[in-house]
């Protein structure tokens, strides 16, 4: 264990600079001072997107008004801003030694000190994630936090990320929590405000089940997956993924566990079936444990193929008595299986389900005012499917929520949501209701409005017909979490293009604003470019589903509007993205797939038609030279290749000591011809050390910059003089600091320009500066959205 303490590194100004070589304290990585401009400090933003990806829980704390927490999978987790209404960020401060501790597999707020605050945090349970998880605990809402490690893996981003919450506070003794494992770990607890965590060593059951044993990622043990408190009787439920035996208790405090009897019969296991309580909410005033099931852990999957796959049942946790609660109609015909589940604290017996996986046309939300004996729907069909709804849904905060898409009969373009395991009624509010899905969080306040509308659908002649509602709006309340994963980013000058995993890109023209989706059907971008002298000439390329569009989108007005090249034969969608170029005068795109045996293309028609590249292998990265229209560059397996006729041939430049396999970015400077950058993390089966190299002759002789380690990436930004060598920005290691570092001089001194506070777990595997704002740098990050950064002195 060990306490999080910050300091603003990056913030040295030159006077003390100089004092701190001179005492020989200044941090090796700080001492090459760029000169005066070196102590600039540093303001960081998001450019705003709104969501972008899994929100598996919201945590309202019990006592607190509006304090609320959000996790997400991989983009670290957040804590609500009722003044602003929007969610701040409260784990910047993780860095790339443990990258995994951005993704959040549970979160707990104390309800009798609320200060305190918790995380479970840790990425993955294979060996993807190099570290152990940890908890972190906060004593002052998330501001600062201790880290208390543990001796295994948590999985944030694995299978069964929106069970839980596996992170619990017993109300009853704050000091007190407890953790649900997984990989066979079984129960932990607490005893001192999770500063310190032990197995209880009695607890009988570590969970059983894997999803499919033949899938490494897909193999692990789900273990024990959350943790209730009746405070009636003050017995401690906990849930464990064991279909024959899923529900243990304790009575004495902890010291004691056995099985609740009848739980494997009420979830529907009595016949060999698999599913087990995902969630689970307690109902304080009238004595009930409710718990919904899936078919398995999710977020993805939730029913088998013969159908029914969930149930909502309820345990009266005074006399044992189990009931089946389950909704018995659903529009589509069968549930699929249950995510989230919540109960009203102002109005004992009402409570919410959400399907799970009920993909087509939408998921539904179920209400009962009545602890489960009946249920209303947030939609159905009258006659002839045709959808009717208790509510709006108003996604003017997130518009690429649309996708692209139009409504499609029942099918609307903005949905509900899927994935929805976090489900949340404000404990303080009932008309406050939050919930995530896949893409962003959905909210209303308007909540109670459900009760006075009665029935969506009535019968009329035997047939089923729409009845009168007034609908109240349900709208975006993700404002703040930014949580995409993003690839590559393209600074025009007033305007950010960026290619992003899962929602594919975005144009940028007020960095305040969340914007539309780029309108090319990418499932992931994955690369983009301009043409420097041409800059509303804007390409880009991403993984596409299916085989009707083209890989690669063209637009010529700066990417107000675009069109999809031409689809190119071998190259299947699913995937494939690769890198994409475009000379410095607009004339010609070049394409290089990824993942397939076909070698780059190129195209002087603006993708129309496509023709082979001779000289380079498949897979290649392609780059332009920023300044002579018919030079280009690539990259693959060892080889700098060049091509001086506009891409239709390449050859081997004949550099040598670069590395073979390690080679992460590779950039050409604006305003100098044949300038290249080259970042790479080294090769050590060819026993070459990472770094940066740089060529003034077009990739013909390197020079390594030795002071790097390893480097992710290189970008250009206006230079400090209007005489002088364009900013070169990277994120790089030096002397084992990973960080965001700024050259002014053309490489010869570095300077770190974030702190330990800013730092986003891995970030910067791609960066450019702003070719108009000098000191500004945009860079990617693996689940915290765009990143930039301005000179605030």
């Amino acid at each position: 264990m060990r306490r999080r303490t910050f300091t603003a590194t990056a913030s040295i100004g030159a006077a003390a600079a100089a004092a701190a070589v001179a005492a020989g304290t200044l941090p090796a990585w700080a001492r090459d001072n760029e000169g005066p401009s070196g102590a600039d400090t540093y303001a960081w933003k998001n450019a705003v997107i709104n969501g972008g990806g899994f929100v598996p829980g919201i945590v309202f704390n019990e006592t607190e008004p509006n304090l609320i927490y959000a996790r997400t999978d991989i983009g670290g987790c957040y804590r609500w801003q009722e003044d602003s209404r929007t969610w701040k960020p409260l784990l910047d401060w993780v860095g790339r030694d443990k990258w995994g501790w951005s993704g959040v597999v549970s979160m707990a707020a104390d309800p009798v000190e609320t200060d305190r605050v918790y995380a479970a945090v840790g990425t993955y349970t294979i060996d993807w994630d190099p570290n152990n998880g940890a908890v972190l605990y906060s004593d002052d809402k998330g501001e600062t936090w201790g880290i208390a490690e543990l001796p295994f893996k948590q999985g944030g981003n694995m299978p069964g990320r929106g069970m839980g919450e596996r992170l619990a506070v017993n109300p009853a003794d704050n000091a007190e929590l407890y953790l649900g494992a997984p990989s066979g770990n079984g129960l932990w607890r607490s005893k001192d405000y999770g500063r310190t965590w032990a197995a209880v060593e009695n607890f009988p059951n570590p969970g059983n089940f894997v999803v499919d044993p033949n899938n490494p990622t897909l193999a692990d043990n789900q273990g024990v997956i959350w943790i209730d408190f009746d405070q009636i009787g003050g017995k401690i439920y906990v849930g464990v993924a064991d279909p024959a035996d899923p529900l243990y208790v304790s009575e004495d405090g902890g010291a004691t566990w056995t099985a609740v009897p009848g739980a494997a019969e009420a979830l529907g296991n009595a016949d060999g079936n698999r599913t087990f309580p995902s969630q689970s909410a307690v109902d304080n005033t009238n004595g009930y444990l409710y718990m919904v099931t899936s078919y398995d852990p999710g977020p993805y999957n939730g029913a088998p193929a013969s159908g029914n796959g969930g149930k909502i049942v309820r345990l009266a946790t005074q006399t044992g008595e189990w009931t089946d609660i389950t909704p018995a109609y659903n529009p589509r015909g069968v549930i699929p299986g249950f995510g989230g589940i919540t109960v009203d604290r102002q109005n004992p017996g009402t409570l919410m389900a959400a399907t799970r996986n009920n993909w087509w046309p939408d998921e539904i939300l179920y209400r009962s005012t009545d602890s489960g004996a009946t249920w209303s729907l947030s939609w159905d069909y009258a006659e002839g499917q045709d959808r009717h709804d208790r509510f709006d849904m108003d996604s003017s905060g997130s518009p690429w929520l649309s996708w692209n898409g139009e409504d499609q009969g029942p099918a609307y373009a903005v949905k509900h949501g899927w994935m929805i395991d976090a489900l949340a009624i404000d404990p303080h509010d009932s008309g406050r209701i939050m919930w995530g899905t896949g893409a962003t969080i959905w909210g209303t306040e308007d909540l109670t409005q459900w009760d006075s509308q009665g029935e969506l659908i009535g019968e009329e002649n035997g047939q089923r017909v729409a009845l009168p509602v007034e609908k109240f709006t349900v709208g975006v309340r993700a404002e703040g979490v930014e949580e995409c994963a993003t690839l590559d980013l393209a600074a025009l000058g007033g305007t950010l293009v960026s290619a992003v995993g899962d929602v594919g890109g975005f144009v940028h023209t007020d960095l305040d604003r969340a914007e539309p989706m780029i309108d090319t059907g990418w499932s992931t971008g994955t690369s983009v470019d301009f043409a420097q002298a041409k800059p509303d000439i804007v390409v880009g390329t991403g993984n596409v589903h299916g085989n009707e569009k083209g890989h690669v989108g063209v637009s010529t007005d700066r990417g107000k509007t675009w069109k999809n090249a031409a689809r190119l034969e071998g190259v299947p969608g699913d995937g494939h993205g690769g890198t994409v170029a475009i000379t410095a005068d607009g004339s010609t795109i070049l394409w290089s797939p990824s993942g397939t045996e076909v070698t780059p293309v190129y195209s002087t028609d603006l993708g129309e038609t496509w023709n082979p590249v001779q000289g380079l292998p498949a897979g290649a990265k392609i780059r332009s030279d920023r300044v002579k229209a018919s030079v280009l560059y690539s990259f693959s397996g060892g080889t700098f290749y060049r091509s001086t006729d506009g891409g239709k041939t390449f050859t081997d430049t004949g550099a040598t000591g670069l590395p073979a396999a390690a080679v992460e970015d590779f950039r050409a400077v604006p305003g100098r011809k044949n300038h290249v950058w080259l970042a790479g993390r080294g090769d050590e089966k060819e026993g070459i050390g990472g770094g940066m190299w740089r060529s003034k002759d077009g990739g013909v002789t390197w020079k390594q910059i030795t002071k790097f380690e390893t480097a992710e990436s290189v970008g250009f930004g206006k230079a400090a003089k209007s005489s002088g060598y364009p900013a070169v920005y990277t994120s790089a290691v030096i002397d084992g600091k990973a960080a965001i570092y700024r050259s002014i001089d053309g490489g010869t001194r570095w300077r770190r320009i974030n702190d330990d506070d800013h730092q986003w777990a891995w970030s910067g595997s791609a960066i450019t500066g702003d070719p108009q704002i000098y000191g500004r740098v945009y860079l990617t990050t693996n689940g915290r959205g765009i990143i930039y950064g301005d000179i605030t002195d």
